[in-house]
């Protein structure tokens, strides 16, 4: 199927979290190549989010999750094929070895290192709210070379980022 330019693909970002330590997978593929996000992927055809986010969870960490929290939207635009909508859902898990995964590899990262290992600059704000236990609605902007000019949380309708 042919998707049309700029219109958005609808996905789920899953947050595995233990404390204050978040499992995430160092992905092989773009996009984010080889850089450290929470698991998920693209909505099958006729699946709800919360379905998505469960499966996504087993089907690339192997983790069996009976449920997850709802904890906000993540809205991602640019000028190129990069246009995402991504529910994003928080499982508590425990502390386990990382398994091993096909779509690259997952380690637990703690909080304060999180800007320390690549990781997309949305992703830091999504584990602070998490970790704050804030709903949130993030818009996030891009330029043609898909870098983030500016982020805003549109239920405070607040600015949380902005490219200096």
């Amino acid at each position: 199927m042919q998707i049309s330019e700029g219109l958005k693909r609808v996905a789920t970002l899953c947050v595995l979290k233990h404390e204050q330590n978040f499992l995430l997978l160092k992905r092989l593929k773009e996009p984010n190549k080889n850089q450290y996000t929470p698991v998920g992927g693209k909505l099958d055809p006729y699946e709800s989010p919360k379905q998505a986010a469960i499966r996504e969870t087993f089907e690339e960490s192997g983790v069996r999750v009976p449920d997850m929290k709802y904890c906000g939207l993540l809205t991602e635009s640019s000028p190129k094929k990069y246009n995402w909508v991504s529910y994003v859902y928080l499982a508590e898990i425990d502390f386990i070895t990382p398994p091993r995964c096909n779509e690259g590899e997952l380690a637990w990262v703690n909080f304060a290192e999180v800007l320390k290992v690549p990781t997309p600059k949305t992703d830091w704000y999504i584990y602070k709210y998490i970790l704050e236990k804030q709903a949130f609605a993030f818009s996030a902007i891009y330029d043609d070379k898909l870098t983030l000019l500016e982020m805003k949380e549109e239920i405070k309708d607040e600015l949380v980022y902005a490219l200096s």
